[in-house]
């Protein structure tokens, strides 16, 4: 059964490939580029139906509708339209590849990904990038990164979360203590027991270990990874314990923070808004409105300008004020 989608794109009823194209080629031709039609356009198709107007754009003008975009738009609103464009299947591949690419390894990337995505979601980047890249996502990662951090990325990488199931309450008991010990009670931390623990074991299992480890050890398990571990590996860890409670919550929080005070991730925001507003951007607004006491929308437009905000705000498809 497909799932229903808690996304703010769906696909647009009586949905014209041809005439989107030859709508966007008209925004497109001659002098100065017509931004708002285009927007508008772009982000009220999906992105199935994005590729669909990309293949009839070429049989119609012989020409590539990405390029086109790329040499029409600049700055941040261009590279927003791009990622719309991006095939859904090959989007976390690309965006992984880019944060190992070069000097220097985008880590908040490679967190974000690797801690929020299914298990479903893994086995696919992980073909996808092999496909794409010819080269095994495994090793690129151990390439680029180390320590604890590696190990915890590799452990993710291999895509074997036990699946939701029965709950065994005893293994819940010896997780939690495991934990406690490995941690709270240790002078210095056995992260390998974290490592374990959070990555190989089923999401309705942590939740449980979660709340017996506050009634162990009269702390949230947050608080001790805080204590415990720091650098990458924490960001990571907690990333893992955030989605493990709630993915919105994580992809809210992480919106917020893209936004909150001096200056904008905007890589953070365009890479959230993309990659989830076909899939849970409205329980993403929810949770956004519950923990922050303001909307995702007026965040948005309060943070941005222009025609980036303008996409932006038509992605995110309402306001919850």
């Amino acid at each position: 059964m497909a799932k229903l989608s808690r996304g703010t794109v769906k696909d647009f009823p009586g949905f014209d490939a041809r005439t989107d194209a030859e709508t966007l080629r008209k925004a497109m031709k001659g002098l100065g580029t017509d931004e708002e039609a285009l927007l508008k356009l772009l982000t009220s198709r999906s992105n199935a139906q994005r590729q669909q107007i990309a293949a009839a754009f070429k049989t119609l003008f012989g020409r590539d509708l990405v390029d086109d975009l790329k040499s029409e738009l600049t700055g941040k609103f261009e590279t927003l339209m791009v990622a719309l464009m991006r095939p859904a299947r090959l989007f976390d591949a690309h965006e992984l590849k880019h944060a190992l690419k070069g000097a220097g390894t985008n880590e908040k990337v490679l967190t974000e990904i690797l801690a929020s995505r299914t298990t479903a979601e893994l086995q696919n980047i992980k073909q996808v990038y092999l496909e794409e890249y010819e080269s095994n996502l495994e090793d690129h990662i151990t390439g680029d990164t180390t320590g604890y951090y590696q190990r915890m990325l590799v452990v993710l990488v291999q895509a074997n979360r036990d699946p939701d199931g029965r709950i065994d309450e005893g293994l819940v008991e010896q997780d939690a203590q495991v934990l406690f010990k490995a941690g709270e009670l240790k002078w210095g931390t056995d992260e390998e027991k974290f490592i374990t623990i959070l990555g190989t074991r089923s999401v309705c299992h942590l939740r449980k270990v979660f709340d017996r480890y506050m009634t162990i050890s009269g702390f949230q398990i947050e608080e001790t990874i805080d204590r415990e571990t720091s650098g990458d590996l924490e960001k990571l860890l907690l990333a893992i314990v955030k989605c493990v409670r709630s993915v919105p919550a994580y992809f809210a929080e992480s919106l917020f923070y893209a936004m909150k005070g001096a200056g904008t991730d905007d890589d953070t925001l365009i890479r959230i808004m993309v990659s989830r507003s076909e899939i849970d951007l409205l329980d993403i607004r929810r949770e956004f409105r519950k923990n922050f006491a303001k909307s995702l929308h007026h965040m948005i437009q309060k943070d941005t300008s222009g025609d980036f905000r303008k996409a932006l705000l038509l992605l995110c498809g309402g306001d919850d004020e």
